[in-house]
């Protein structure tokens, strides 16, 4: 085999699959578009799925593609393993061949021995080959013919092995397609083998490791689990470009490849703080790249996380990902806190993870060209992350010290139980505060003077002396349960805690912290179905594509109802007065998608003029089919002829907005910077609301001249070209297209121009000219989330309504005693009404917690009533936590309530319970769920914070909080 590196092996394998007559076709984002069921894209065909399950069509029944690809969440979780082993990582691409009903298991095996094997390609000796198949069960066959074509091939027989279904029989989801797959393996040889022994296939899964999976799709599986054959078989592949570039590479680890080597030779000059031009592994005593990508040392592992955790984040920040507290950034942020944590661990003390996404960009710019425009602003979102996860470490090493003081407090008092009574209270809590004041590094040692000057004057000194001895010798353990809050709410690291434990001479409970950590795993599987695939509705999976004639007209006549729908459920007639959804044959509606709402309007008899329906809105449950949602107004029966008529002053409304949209990007773009890209959108006939990627507050000064520029381009009424069906390599490198994030694209693409001044992928219907527009008038700017701003903007007749209002406040302006009049009237209005409004949201909240005592839970004893009142301010909330501790009688409150992205905790405490449970210590731990602190009297406390998405979290812990708490 000669020697190829990462890209020449990529380029090699998908230019072998386009001279087979398969269409090369661009990876999809790692955000999966249209599928709720992943994460992330975590295999080759999810950008198929749909033509799979055929519910897509393309104009091509051959593809090859080489797919980013992330595992870092759901079912497909290798987080944990990264860096330890030689094959697992976050980030990966995924190379594979698809065949869509052309061709099966006969080319499928020829091409993939042939690609490997040839001396033309990639030249692999085939006595290192090893073959699997699907060995059969009493439902399914052993597949025989697989096993007839690779002999076929060339493969001997002894050299072909049976294998379960577990591992090759391959399955979409519970129903759908599914059929028996066949894996090659590669023969490492010896020095891959972690024991040494010279084991035969397939004893040693370090030696002989998989590198391409031929998936045959050839059965569909019912909800009973009944198969029967598909009309046409598939073929979906799938080799790890990693993987099979360690083979042709000659190594036995994927660290040890190109793909990896510069990354961690970066990550090793970063962490060592040193300039590349200074980096010398023989002077710096260190480990060379190649080394550090198999050593054992905890240092070369941390570098191999770096590096790996470094293609990740790139690669998902690009794609649109933004750091958060839940779902997808949530991972994403673990992901870069995990390899933060091991930079921390090498001394580094600096920030240096946003410096390996140019690393990144360096290495991968040549497959995937769109770094070179997002590194810099990757590079932000990062550094951002690092100068917050570096606020967090040292919020939760407090955190810590307290947990730790907690324990020594609690096992001190637990000790000296047999003592208190004849200590006295006073006493018992000189003990609790010297105790609390003792430096967590001090372990459970206690000094004897301080000790004597406590209850020297009711013990003699051989007893008290006893006592020090007792509490000396004690070992604490640290809970895990709570240890785990910190790990997960600070992002502290499990040995950080543990060693913490250690020096102050306390156990660690590991397995109380495994338990809770495999809980929240549990949710986290529960909320994500990870790889669960389900097939397209039966109601609409087999219907024909609704012609879309709506990008040219307003009108169709003579359309054919194919389908109806009532509850999700197929019926052969709407009554009149029932709502359901109605599928044509043809239409005028545009569907939901793009950003850009559907149409309304009204569905007509045959006789072109009576109202059949009213359409409320429309939409794509599949691909190519539009669902008009109705109310009938008269019976609508399957196959009957209707007339679609769109509502052409609503669309003419959105039109505008949303070719305003495209002005507003190009124009944000030339005033902020190329680093601004879409991050979402919305065009309705009211506004447009437009979100992108930007750092900072926009100034009032840019907004001013984006607006300036917006209006040049509509007062210039230059044409908006349409091109149609152009081929997307063909729009993005020849035309300059943009594609926006969260856009699902095809391979041949539409593309909206105008002028020299904005060019993008979009399926929208727009104005003829800019000059429809009338003008474009910005009216709000905000912050949606980290590296995130949004801007909203009216258009057309809206914003000649917002001049008029502004036009009718500058004449009253005119007058300085009738503005005055005017002001104090509306000031006087405004406080009767807000008044009113107190009165009502108080009466509201009163309300919903009128039986205090009924809705609060018991824990260990004692009353929890926790409640979300986001209607009310602090204020309101304290009134109303001192009248539900009256109607408890006995117990803890508590409230939290969310406005304009600030929360606020309060936590109440009957006067009878702040002896054993306080209200600063309830809201300083739920306050770290809300990204906060807080605290107060015991009886009364409160906290603020800025990550809303925690506020249920925290309302739904606060009886475990209070559990824990009580002891």
């Amino acid at each position: 085999m000669d020697y190829r590196s990462g890209s020449q092996i990529r380029e090699d394998f998908l230019r072998f699959f386009e001279g087979k007559l398969h269409r090369r076709v661009h990876s999809s984002s790692l955000v999966p578009q249209n599928d709720p069921t992943l994460l992330f894209t975590n295999a080759g065909m999810n950008q198929f799925k749909d033509v799979f399950l055929g519910a897509e069509k393309r104009d091509y029944t051959r593809a090859t593609t080489s797919q980013k690809c992330v595992r870092a969440g759901g079912k497909h979780n290798d987080l944990e393993n990264v860096g330890f082993t030689r094959r697992h990582h976050t980030f990966f691409e995924m190379l594979g061949n698809f065949s869509f009903g052309d061709y099966f298991k006969k080319d499928a095996i020829a091409y993939a021995w042939e690609l490997l094997t040839s001396p033309e390609w990639f030249g692999i000796d085939p006595a290192k080959l090893y073959v699997t198949i699907f060995e059969g069960t009493p439902q399914v066959p052993r597949d025989d013919e697989a096993e007839q074509f690779w002999i076929a091939t060339g493969v001997p027989k002894d050299r072909i092995f049976d294998m379960p279904a577990k591992d090759n029989f391959w399955q979409m989801g519970d129903t759908g397609p599914c059929g028996p797959c066949s894996e090659i393996f590669y023969d490492l040889g010896l020095a891959a083998s972690e024991t040494g022994e010279d084991k035969p296939f397939p004893q040693d899964d370090q030696r002989y490791v998989e590198i391409w999976n031929l998936v045959f799709m050839q059965f569909d599986r019912a909800s009973d689990g009944a198969l029967t054959p598909l009309p046409k078989q598939s073929v979906d592949t799938g080799m790890g470009l990693e993987r099979i570039s360690a083979v042709l590479q000659g190594v036995i680890s994927n660290y040890q490849t190109d793909l990896f080597t510069p990354l961690i030779a970066k990550a090793a000059m970063l962490t060592a703080g040193v300039l590349e031009e200074t980096f010398d592994p023989k002077v710096l005593k260190i480990l060379s790249p190649i080394e550090m990508a198999i050593s054992d040392d905890p240092a070369a592992a941390s570098l191999r996380i770096i590096a790996d955790h470094a293609r990740a984040s790139t690669f998902l920040i690009s794609d649109g990902v933004q750091p958060s507290n839940e779902g997808r950034g949530y991972v994403l942020r673990k992901i870069l806190r995990r390899a933060i944590r091991h930079g921390r661990s090498l001394t580094l003390r600096g920030h240096f993870m946003h410096e390996m996404v140019f690393a990144v960009r360096d290495e991968m710019k040549a497959a995937y060209p769109e770094l070179v425009d997002t590194a810099e602003r990757v590079a932000k979102v990062v550094l951002a992350e690092e100068q917050q996860f570096a606020r967090v470490l040292e919020v939760g090493s407090e955190k810590l010290d307290g947990l730790i003081r907690e324990v020594r407090s609690d096992g001190w008092m637990s000790l000296l139980a047999p003592y208190l009574e004849k200590l006295g209270e006073i006493n018992k809590q000189r003990l609790e505060i010297a105790a609390q004041l003792q430096k967590p590094s001090y372990g459970t040692k206690f000094d004897f003077g301080m000790l004597s000057s406590i209850v020297g004057e009711v013990f003699s000194a051989d007893e008290t002396s006893a006592i020090a001895q007792q509490l000396s010798v004690a070992k604490f353990v640290v809970s895990g349960k709570k240890a785990f809050q910190l790990y997960e709410t600070y992002g502290l690291p499990l040995d950080f805690i543990a060693d913490a434990a250690h020096d102050a001479n306390m156990a660690f409970d590991f397995e109380g912290f495994e338990a809770a950590k495999e809980e929240e795993q549990q949710r986290a599987r529960a909320s994500w179905k990870g790889g669960s695939q389900k097939s397209a509705s039966p109601v609409y999976r087999e219907l024909a594509k609704t012609e879309f004639e709506g990008y040219s007209t307003l009108r169709v006549d003579g359309a054919k109802v194919i389908a109806l729908v009532k509850d999700g459920l197929g019926v052969s007639e709407l009554k009149a007065g029932e709502e359901g959804e109605v599928v044509l044959d043809a239409t005028s509606f545009y569907a939901d998608s793009g950003g850009q709402v559907g149409d309304t309007g009204w569905l007509l008899a045959a006789d072109h003029q009576t109202t059949v329906a009213e359409v409320r809105g429309c939409t794509k449950p599949v691909q190519g089919v539009f669902a008009h949602k109705v109310v009938a107004k008269q019976a609508i029966a399957l196959g009957d002829t209707l007339d679609t008529l769109v509502d052409g002053e609503r669309r003419r409304a959105i039109m505008r907005n949303h070719t305003g949209t495209h002005l507003l990007h190009a124009a944000l773009r030339e005033v902020l910077g190329k680093h601004v890209k879409q991050a979402g959108s919305l065009n309705d006939p009211a506004r447009l609301r437009f979100d992108f990627s930007h750092f900072a507050g926009v100034a009032p000064e840019e907004l001013a001249e984006v607006e300036d520029i917006v209006n040049r381009q509509v007062l210039a009424n230059t044409a908006v070209q349409t091109f149609v069906d152009v081929p997307i390599d063909e729009a993005v490198n020849d035309l300059g297209a943009m594609a926006l994030f969260g856009e699902k694209y095809g391979d041949r693409v539409r593309v909206v121009k105008i002028g020299d001044f904005s060019t993008e992928l979009c399926g929208g219907i727009h104005t003829g000219a800019t000059g429809e527009i009338g003008v474009l008038k910005l009216v709000g700017e905000s912050s949606v989330a980290s590296g995130v701003r949004r801007v909203e903007a009216i258009s057309g007749t809206a914003a000649l309504a917002e001049f008029r209002r502004g036009f009718a406040v500058a004449q009253i302006a005119g007058d300085a005693e009738s503005l005055k009049s005017k002001l104090t009237a509306n000031e006087e209005e405004i406080k009767k009404l807000r008044r009113e409004l107190d009165q009502v949201k108080m009466k509201a909240a009163s309300a919903s917690t009128a039986d205090a005592a009924g809705s609060a839970v018991e824990v260990k004893g004692v009353k929890v009533l926790a409640q979300r009142v986001d209607a009310l301010d602090k204020g309101q909330m304290r009134s109303l936590v001192d009248s539900l501790r009256t109607q408890l009688g006995s117990g803890v409150v508590v409230l939290g309530a969310a406005a304009e992205g600030k929360v606020s905790l309060i936590v109440g405490v009957t006067k009878d319970l702040t002896g054993r449970v306080q209200a600063g210590k309830i809201v300083g731990v739920l306050a770290g769920f809300v990204g906060g602190r807080g605290g107060g009297r015991p009886d009364l406390a409160e906290a603020g914070g800025s990550d809303v998405s925690g506020l249920d979290a925290a309302i739904g812990k606060a009886g475990a909080v209070v559990g824990d708490l009580l002891g």
